[in-house]
C-alpha cells in the first residue's frame, strides 16, 4: 500500500464523554472494504491553534486523512481556520458551495450566517455532500466533513471512491491468522526476538499481538500476521515451530 490513511476526529463533546465517537470504527470499515487499512487516528478538541498544527503536520507527511467535525458556522466551529492556517491562506466565500447552498435553500434568503457555512478558506475544491447539500472541502489530500455521521461517512466514502480507486485492494487477497499462546513464556518480551524474525522476513505483512489479562493474571497472547495468504501460512508456520520448541502451548484463534 503506496498511502498511508489518517483520521482526525474533531469536538469537546467527544473528548469529555458527552458523546461517543462514530467515526472511527465506519472509517476502518469503509477501507477496510477496499483492501486500505486505517493506520492512525487522533482524537483533537475545539482549539484552532492545535488543529491547525496538527492539519500543517498532516498535510507535510503526504498522508490522505479525513477530518470530521468543526466545519459549521458557530462560533466552537475552528476547522476552516484552522486549515486556512494551516495552509497559509484566507477564508472566501466558495462558488461551488455557494450554487450548492442556492439548491439546499432555494427560494430563501441566503444571509451572512448561512454563507459562513460555505466560507472556506481559498484555493480548495468541495466536497459534495448528498444528505443536505452543504458540502465540505478538500485540500492535499485532506477532507473535512461534518460531525455528523450520516453525512460524514457517504462524503468520505466519496472521496475515496473518486482519487484512491489506484490503491484499492482485492479484499480476498489479504487474509489474518493467529495462534493464541499460553505457558509461562507466553508474553511480548520472551518472544521479541521471534516477532523481530517474522518483521525483518517478511516485510510486507503485518505482525501483530495483543496480550490477554483476567484479572492481574495473564490468560493468553494473541500473535499472529495479516497479509498476502501464501506469505501468511509461511510466516505463521515458522511462528508455530518456533512456539512449540520452547514449550508454548498454542490453538488457533477462532
Amino acid at each position: 500500500m503506496s498511502r498511508t490513511f489518517g483520521a482526525i476526529i474533531i469536538g469537546d463533546e467527544i473528548l469529555s464523554g458527552k458523546r461517543q465517537d462514530k467515526h472511527f470504527a465506519r472509517i476502518a470499515e469503509l477501507l477496510g472494504q477496499r483492501g486500505l487499512r486505517l493506520s492512525w487516528v487522533e482524537y483533537l478538541g475545539d482549539d484552532r491553534d492545535r488543529l491547525a498544527a496538527t492539519f500543517k503536520r498532516t498535510m507535510a507527511a503526504g498522508d490522505v486523512v479525513f477530518s470530521c467535525g468543526g466545519i459549521g458556522n458557530t462560533p466552537d466551529d475552528h476547522t476552516r481556520q484552522a486549515v486556512a492556517a494551516a495552509l497559509g491562506v484566507g477564508l472566501e466565500l466558495h462558488p461551488e458551495g455557494f450554487a450548492e447552498l442556492q439548491v439546499r435553500f432555494a427560494g430563501e434568503e441566503i444571509d451572512e450566517r448561512r454563507q459562513l457555512l460555505v466560507t472556506f478558506p481559498a484555493g480548495v475544491r468541495i466536497v459534495p455532500n448528498p444528505f443536505n447539500r452543504i458540502p465540505g472541502f478538500m485540500a492535499n489530500d485532506h477532507y473535512f466533513v461534518p460531525g455528523f455521521p450520516q453525512m460524514a461517512h457517504p462524503m468520505i466514502e466519496w472521496a475515496l471512491d473518486t482519487f484512491y480507486k489506484n490503491e484499492f485492494l482485492p479484499v480476498a487477497d489479504t487474509v489474518e491468522q493467529a495462534f493464541l499462546l499460553t505457558g509461562p513464556t507466553a508474553y511480548e518480551s520472551a518472544l521479541l526476538d521471534l516477532m523481530e524474525h517474522i518483521v525483518v522476513a517478511y516485510p510486507t505483512l503485518r505482525l501483530f499481538s495483543l496480550p490477554s489479562l483476567v484479572g492481574k493474571e495473564r490468560k493468553h497472547l494473541e500473535l499472529g500476521v495479516e497479509g498476502a495468504p501464501a506469505l501468511v501460512d509461511k510466516a505463521m508456520e515458522e511462528i508455530r515451530l518456533e512456539v512449540e520448541k520452547r514449550g508454548i502451548r498454542w490453538s488457533w484463534r477462532p
